[in-house]
């Protein structure tokens, strides 16, 4: 085991459409995707695209939609820890203008306790909050190890604060700092307080407010994808973290402000395609990115 991820698996559906119907309307949308969804799941398929498959610990139901996305996994050779839920989870996302509307569909309920994992030669756990008893499980078991630990901090969730001890790398969402009433600033200082080594706050056009190893702030504008260009914004964030823990893991030697470039030119690849997979980028996409798109003033 390279890297262990844990989150809960979607199937996203991303439309595009001009609006949305009312009453008893139809409409025949623009264009479609549908692939795998959720954010460790997201991230998880992309470090696997980017050439280290991890293994994933994800919700899985007994139904066609779990026989799809297990499918789905097995392309790219992701080795499927599932937990047991009645049904599948699917999100619904509509692309608008470089924002995007998400109805989702989620069962959470688990219907079997953490699973144990043999986790020798894990070099990195990353987490999304979603299963937080199996996010801090191993959380403080790779802790105890000496195992690197990513946070995806995309939102609230019911032990965040408490997780946030036991993590290396926190990057997070403004959404989080909305819930928390803070400014990016102040949220990194929240992580900083927490103990992360890294810490920090996308902010998608406006790049990522963060610290790095040595607690000096820092901004790293985003790459500046021409308007026309942009298709769909969903899951970038969730490249992101896949892309830095694939660089990580492939050049443990180098600087998180080098796995962040990294991550962020993966992250100008994916808003130009429609739907997650799509968006996923190769090593060549990565570097073809950076040397396509300047900085943002």
């Amino acid at each position: 085991m390279e890297a262990l991820f844990i989150g809960q698996t979607y199937i996203d559906v991303t439309f595009l459409t001009g609006r949305i119907p009312t009453g008893d309307e139809k409409i025949v949308a623009e264009d479609y995707a549908v692939s795998f969804g959720g954010n460790a799941v997201s991230a998880a398929f992309c470090c696997a695209k980017l050439g280290i498959v991890p293994e994933l610990m994800t919700s899985l139901a007994d139904d066609w939609l779990a026989r799809m996305f297990l499918d789905m996994a097995a392309k790219y050779g992701l080795s499927v820890h599932g937990r047991k839920v009645r049904e599948s989870s699917l999100s619904f996302v509509m692309p608008n203008h470089g924002m995007r509307a998400i109805i989702r569909c989620r069962d959470d309920n688990y219907l079997h306790p953490v699973p144990p994992l043999d986790i020798t030669g894990c070099r990195a756990l990353h987490l999304d909050g979603h299963q937080a008893d199996a996010a801090m499980h191993y959380a403080k078991l790779c802790r105890e190890r000496g195992i690197l630990t990513s946070l995806d901090g995309g939102g609230m969730r019911s032990n965040t604060l408490e997780l946030l001890r036991y993590i290396d790398v926190a990057i997070c969402s403004e959404r989080l700092c909305e819930q928390l009433k803070m400014s990016p600033r102040e949220l990194c200082g929240l992580l900083k307080g927490k103990g992360c080594r890294i810490g920090g706050v996308t902010m998608g056009a406006r790049g990522l407010i963060w610290y790095d190893e040595h607690g000096n702030d820092r901004h790293m504008p985003a790459l500046a994808v021409p308007t026309k260009d942009v298709i769909d914004t969903n899951g970038a964030g969730d490249i992101f973290h896949g892309a830095y823990i694939y660089s990580y893991l492939a050049h443990p030697e180098q600087s998180w402000e080098s796995h962040f470039h990294f991550a962020r030119a993966a992250s100008a690849h994916s808003v130009r395609y429609l739907g997650i997979e799509n968006s996923l980028p190769t090593r060549a996409d990565v570097l073809a990115a950076e040397k396509a798109f300047r900085e943002a003033a």
